[in-house]
């Protein structure tokens, strides 16, 4: 039999991952795989087992959230195995999973695994960091990893939002400079930023999918500046449900690397896992990084 190597975080989203553990690993086994499971133990343990075991399987599946996916693309990194990914969406709220079209039914997430083809994906490196969809700072993505889990278990993306309107009231922002490899240089005082490959971005922002290609060797930068007034704010928030982009607050493009300089006590998040600050950081697409099994689409 071929060999999976199953890695789930029990603790994600409302734990679901663990309710349906048997009927997964059974359809694992009928797909003919001889099935090794592990549980993480916390930050971190996702990588270390997939950088352990990578070589030595033939397919890695792991369940939970984006930030679980985030550690074994990072494990099959650390060890430059080609060892293709299959993704179980069991988090709060599934941005990169949205953006793929996964199943958010665990058992059929895992039935399309067996069924499904291996197609090759970009990611990103943050300052040598590696991230499967986002790098982001200010409103709305503080509150992925400053949100408590167990509000995240009760209202799911919902959570999100409310964290998000309370920090609205306060508006911080962030005076930073963007420096894209074709010369231009953007410099304002932003209140959020987004570095990404992928159509669902914060848990919040939906980018437009015929302008976010996932294999192109390019990130999507999307900046919104600090607005004037409330008026201005309501002109950007319609802008980006509109999915327009054309609005005086918002500069959205595509770059293959931009080099960031902005204030050092400032956080990130990667794929929803905090990031420390930095006074210079450079964000690069790393291309062809990982295989992830997805459903076929059918001719």
């Amino acid at each position: 039999m071929k060999k999976l190597l199953f890695v789930m975080n029990p603790y994600a989203g409302t734990r679901k991952g663990v309710k349906h553990l048997a009927e997964m690993i059974g359809i694992f086994n009928q797909g003919g795989y001889e099935v090794t499971a592990f549980m993480t133990s916390g930050p971190g343990h996702c990588k270390e087992l997939v950088a352990e075991r990578a070589k030595n399987v033939d397919l890695i599946v792991c369940c939970g959230g984006d930030g679980t996916l985030n550690e074994a693309i990072a494990g099959l990194h650390e060890t430059g195995a080609d060892t293709p990914v299959g993704y179980i969406p069991a988090g709060s709220t599934n941005d990169f999973a949205a953006s793929l079209g996964l199943s958010l039914d665990l058992p059929q997430a895992a039935r399309d695994i067996m069924e499904g083809e291996a197609l090759v994906y970009d990611a990103g490196s943050f300052g040598g960091r590696s991230f499967s969809y986002v790098a982001s700072f200010g409103l709305f993505t503080r509150c992925s990893y400053a949100t408590p889990q167990s509000l995240k278990n009760a209202l799911g993306h919902t959570a999100y939002l409310l964290q998000g309107v309370t920090e609205l009231a306060s508006l911080k922002t962030y005076h930073m400079r963007f420096q894209l490899p074709d010369g231009i240089t953007l410099e304002d005082d932003f209140i959020f930023g987004a570095v990404s490959n992928s159509t669902s971005v914060a848990g919040v922002l939906t980018l437009d999918p015929k302008r976010v290609d996932m294999h192109d060797g390019k990130l999507e930068l999307m900046l919104i500046r600090k607005p004037r007034n409330m008026i201005e704010l309501a002109e950007g928030i319609m802008a980006m449900q509109k999915q327009s982009y054309d609005s005086p607050l918002m500069t959205f493009l595509s770059t293959p690397s931009v080099t960031v300089t902005a204030p050092a006590d400032m956080p990130w998040t990667l794929d929803g896992e905090r990031e420390e600050g930095h006074e210079s950081v450079t964000i690069e697409c790393v291309s062809d990084a990982y295989r992830l099994v997805v459903k076929k689409v059918k001719a």
